[in-house]
């Protein structure tokens, strides 16, 4: 096996110097080790009387072989190598089983695995081959056939040999398969994080997006209809004295606005009502989160609202606080995208209201085009009256900011500035049918 890094210190952690990843695996190898230098030391004095050394040469030969078996995770290969080489001196058993095992089990490269094992197996049958031959010989009991001998190196090659041999094949594929398995795990984690964020912003995204529809709504319906009360009130106010019939009609006037605009304020707040569940909130995921704000706001933004054939009607209101309003309708009317529709009627509802609070007594015209696959609208006012009655109605300063989100959203276009002859244009065109409809 290749270096898996360093051998844990006193508390537990990897320490510099060693490729022991853990203290179990570093005390496992040195007792190995420990064990081979002992059988090796023993198996060496019978070495040396074969050889012809002296003993203690023997042994200490066996101890220097034998011990390099620690080094079996680090140098699998070496190991293998002084396994082959010891063979012929008939010691290195332990030494040559855990080798295999370990040279199998390791990230090797699968030539020189199957080189070194086709070595190791070699050298076993050649000594077994002539080591059995020369016991024949010695007992002169009986001749051996001739396919005899081979016939027994051959299994006994093959039990010492293969067990460790295919046992390390199977750990090491074992153990690539659960690091993959591991590392599919840790990119399944990261995906899953990914995709809870992502439903998250989605979520606040719908969340973002139906606030904004919400305050638009809100601003349309309250500036439009509490700027047209308080032109009527100053009126009203100017001529309760003078004349009481006008008076009294311009009380009725501000009645039936204050009425609508409860009505629709009451519709938008209905919206947002929801019933509190009787068992009590339970955990929802993001993602259906996101889903479910996406399709609120979805569900919110296609419910009925004021329409084109409401457009006559909001331009007499501003007649009947005073302005003096022209309407002018082009193209052959037809039905369009209720959304599309709606924000239309809001495009104009708030250049009027815009009218009302920054050009006092100005006369607009109001223009709508039906197109082929599109409606447009302007609306123009001219130079604020000097002589009219300033109504001093506050700005937020969102009414434009709120024309161009419409518009924009279904994928039409939005233009607006000053005129040459000192009066302000609005315009917007807007496709036959909205873009998320479309899609």
């Amino acid at each position: 096996m290749t270096a898996t890094g360093a051998h844990q210190d006193a508390a537990g952690g990897p320490a510099r110097g060693w490729w022991w990843g853990r203290r179990r695996s570093a005390v496992l190898d040195i007792g190995l080790g420990l064990v081979s230098a002992l059988e090796c030391g023993l198996e060496g004095v019978g070495f040396a009387g074969e050889a012809g050394v002296p003993v203690p040469v023997g042994v200490l030969f066996g101890l220097a072989a034998g011990s390099v078996l620690t080094l079996r995770r680090r140098w699998p290969i070496v190991v293998v190598l002084v396994s082959i080489a010891t063979t012929p001196a008939e010691m290195g058993f332990l030494l040559g089983i855990v080798g295999l095992y370990t040279l199998a089990a390791s990230e090797v490269p699968r030539r020189i695995t199957a080189l070194l094992a086709g070595m190791s197996s070699a050298a076993v049958f050649l000594v077994t081959v002539v080591r059995f031959r020369q016991e024949m010989q010695r007992a002169e009991e009986f001749e051996p056939l001739g396919w005899y001998v081979p016939l027994v190196a051959l299994i006994m090659t093959l039990g010492l040999n293969a067990p460790p041999l295919l046992f390390g094949l199977y750990i090491g594929a074992r153990r690539r398969l659960m690091e993959s398995l591991r590392e599919r795990a840790d990119s399944l984690e990261q995906e899953l994080s990914l995709l809870a964020d992502r439903a998250e912003e989605r979520a606040q995204w719908a969340r973002q997006e139906e606030r904004t529809r919400i305050a638009r709504e809100m601003h349309d319906v309250v500036a439009h209809r509490v700027s047209l009360m308080v032109v009527h009130a100053a009126a009203l106010q100017a001529v309760a004295l003078k004349d009481p019939q006008k008076a009294v009609k311009n009380a009725a006037l501000v009645g039936d606005m204050g009425r609508q605009a409860l009505t629709e304020l009451r519709s938008m707040l209905g919206v947002l009502r929801e019933e509190a569940p009787a068992a009590g909130p339970e955990p929802v995921p993001l993602a259906a989160v996101g889903r479910a704000a996406a399709a609120a706001a979805a569900e919110a933004a296609s419910e009925d609202g004021p329409c084109l054939d409401a457009l006559e009607e909001l331009v007499e209101q501003s007649r009947q606080a005073g302005a003096v309003v022209e309407l002018t309708v082009l193209g052959e009317p037809c039905r369009y995208a209720a959304e599309v529709e709606r924000t239309a009627y809001r495009v104009v509802q708030e250049a009027l209201t815009n009218v009302h609070k920054h050009a006092a007594g100005a006369k607009v015209v109001v223009r709508l085009a039906h197109r082929e696959g599109e409606v447009a609208m302007q609306v123009e006012n001219g130079p604020s009256d000097a002589g009219a009655a300033d109504a001093q109605l506050p700005s937020g300063g969102n009414g434009l900011v709120g024309m161009r989100e419409r518009v924009n959203r279904l994928g039409g276009v939005f233009v607006s500035g000053p005129t040459d002859a000192g009066g302000f244009r609005v315009s917007a065109v807007l496709p036959a049918e909205s873009r998320d409809a479309a899609a």
